[in-house]
């Protein structure tokens, strides 16, 4: 397999075909999940080729984004199964990735710790810091992508019900995340309590 190669294409597909009304679903949330996922790799037993895999994965996750937003875990298992091939992938090789890839599919579903990881790192700001900023974002590019027409009461309740809702899959997410997140749906609680 060769990763760097692969890394090279699908970063370059993503840069030069995004939609610029993605503010959300853009290459720095794939790199942010990139990130996300190695450092809660780090904390499990994975060998050298499941990561490569794993980190394969969180960068094709969202590249069906460039074809299709409403079946785009669909698309970006077509990309990778259209390209990965060319990078000495092999068709086992790309099933377990778009396996991960699929189980991203809100709601997530995942059976493998490498399903559980990508999980994780896709819904990893849920319970950090930066949480406000990267979900208005998201309702941004919800508006723009003629999703929603929430107003800032209503995202808020529907990001309340997403918060009680989610659950961490990772050991590691659980302990590093976890309270966070809570710390963030008590916030947007307490917004909301405002008249």
């Amino acid at each position: 397999m060769d990763f760097e190669k692969a890394r090279e294409y699908i970063i370059q597909r993503i840069e030069q075909n995004i939609n610029p009304n993605l503010f959300y679903h853009n290459l720095d949330h794939t790199l942010d999940v990139l990130e996300s996922a190695t450092q809660i790799a780090a904390n499990e037993k994975l060998g050298q080729k499941e990561f490569i895999l794993l980190k394969t994965a969180c960068l094709y996750h969202d590249s069906g984004m460039l074809i299709d937003y409403g079946s785009h875990e669909e698309q970006s298992c077509k990309i990778a199964k259209d390209s990965l091939d060319q990078f000495n992938y092999s068709k086992k090789d790309i099933e377990s990735i778009c396996d991960m890839i699929m189980a991203t599919k809100l709601p997530q579903q995942a059976s493998t710790i490498m399903q559980q990881i990508i999980c994780d790192a896709d819904l990893d700001y849920l319970g950090r810091d930066d949480f406000f900023m990267i979900s208005h974002r998201l309702r941004l590019e919800w508006i723009r992508m003629d999703i929603i027409n929430f107003n800032l009461k209503d995202w808020y309740a529907n990001q309340i019900q997403f918060l009680e809702s989610h659950q961490y899959f990772t050991n590691w997410a659980k302990q590093e995340r976890e309270a966070g997140k809570q710390k963030n749906l008590e916030m947007i609680k307490e917004i909301c309590s405002v008249e």
